[in-house]
């Protein structure tokens, strides 16, 4: 599918952002496969890597179907534009069984875990607006406390940095106010810059790395 193009210049698309529950076939078009029988994530990575590539559509299309759903939507002018995978850790089989991410504590805190933002609505402000979303997503189903593990690209961390709030990661976009550009898997989880500024903070580095760089552990506490 091509991209679409950007918005001009002087048009300020209306953002906004949905839970996924029963809205499977929006989240089938921001990371579903397009060729039929190809093979692909389904953003099923952290919940159950073992599952098939025909049954890991099928088990997301039960996870829209129920609350309190697998993540949230983010829509520019009313069209589906990104998607935050957000639940409880214990509804990721790899993050329960992590030896490079470790427990905070014993609490099941909820996990803001994987962005994707479609070709041609980057640079709109997109992951900013999904990350808003999985936050107040979490505390509406009674979250705790809510987390991400995104990459530090401090420069001591081997990436440039720099200032502003900038473009969101994404497939490749650049990243949320930081120079330079991130690089497709490092984009997936988000920057430790993107999430400090919707206040969360970090609480343990861990032995994990996305792209070469370091993963963190940020918190923002909701009760």
């Amino acid at each position: 599918m091509a991209s679409r193009p950007r918005y001009p210049t002087d048009h300020e698309p209306e953002l906004t952002v949905r839970s996924a529950v029963h809205r499977f076939d929006d989240f089938a078009e921001v990371v579903g496969v397009k060729k039929p029988g190809g093979g692909g994530c389904w953003c099923m990575s952290y919940r159950d890597a073992r599952l098939s590539n025909t049954e890991r559509p099928e088990y997301m299309r039960a996870e829209c179907a129920t609350e309190p759903g697998p993540g949230v939507l983010a829509y520019v002018d009313g069209e589906v534009a990104g998607w935050c995978s957000v639940a409880p850790r214990s509804s990721y089989r790899r993050l329960m069984n992590s030896r490079t991410i470790p427990f905070v504590d014993e609490r099941d805190a909820w996990v803001a875990v994987c962005f994707v933002v479609r070709a041609g609505f980057r640079g709109h402000g997109v992951m900013h607006t999904l990350l808003d979303g999985a936050v107040e997503h979490a505390a509406a189903h009674g979250a705790e406390v809510i987390e991400g593990y995104p990459v530090d690209l401090d420069p001591a961390a081997g990436a440039p940095s720099g200032s502003g709030r900038g473009a969101e990661p994404g497939h490749g976009d650049a990243d949320g106010g930081v120079s330079g550009r991130v690089d497709v898997i490092s984009g997936y989880v988000g920057t430790v810059r993107l999430f400090e500024q919707h206040g969360f903070h970090r609480v343990a580095e861990t032995t994990a790395h996305s792209g070469g760089r370091t993963r963190w552990i940020l918190r923002r506490e909701l009760g």
